[in-house]
């Protein structure tokens, strides 16, 4: 492999994952809120305002709010599960089912550490969860099961010094894609944040 071969390879790795990791972050908090969403409109809440803005930390409003507890749990349930259920219905084929195994994993390790590092300082979901009767045991205990459930879906994609010794296993079609959904996530929570 020439060196300008190896650098192109370089540029196209580095290009993918660094979408990837902004997708998953964007995408993790999309679903996310939309459990809020889904548990406010299953229990009567009405929902005020949805912010999803890639500059700032999601959140959604509900007002009345029925049944906080609910709709504060939905959040990281169903934030967690859905990635989850998404990649173990994928088709085994293809370059996709990696990319979901990673997402689900960062889904889980996420919404895991969001509600067990938050119950320390009460901040964020967490801190509505200890005002709504949560015990602080239940939300360390989700913390961990979600989080461990995360690093072994990341642990069974292989070693991440294998993926960086071999840049060539991304291919450009891999690039683009990857950075069009980018893109297209971007432009998504840009318009939902123009409407408010």
């Amino acid at each position: 492999m020439s060196i300008q071969q190896d650098h192109l390879y370089r540029v196209r790795q580095l290009m993918f994952s660094t979408s990837l990791i902004l997708v998953c972050w964007l995408g993790m908090m999309c679903l996310h809120e939309l459990g809020h969403v889904a548990g406010a409109l299953l229990t009567g809440g009405s929902i005020q305002k949805v912010v999803l803005h890639p500059l700032a930390i999601s959140r959604t409003d509900v007002r009345p709010n029925p049944s906080p507890s609910v709709v504060v749990w939905a959040g990281p349930l169903i934030g967690s599960i859905l990635p989850l259920c998404i990649w173990l219905v994928c088709p085994r084929i293809g370059q996709i089912r990696p990319v979901l195994q990673f997402f689900a994993g960062f889904c889980l390790i996420a919404n895991g550490a969001y509600i067990a590092v938050g119950s320390a300082e009460g901040i964020g979901d967490a801190g509505e969860m200890l005002a709504t009767g949560t015990p602080l045991w239940v939300m360390l205990l989700f913390g961990l099961i979600s989080g461990s459930c995360g690093f072994l879906l990341w642990h069974r994609l292989g070693s991440l010094q294998t993926y960086w010794r071999h840049p060539e296993a991304i291919t450009q079609r891999m690039m683009v894609c990857m950075f069009v959904m980018l893109i297209s996530i971007l432009t998504f929570e840009l318009l939902m944040s123009s409407d408010q």
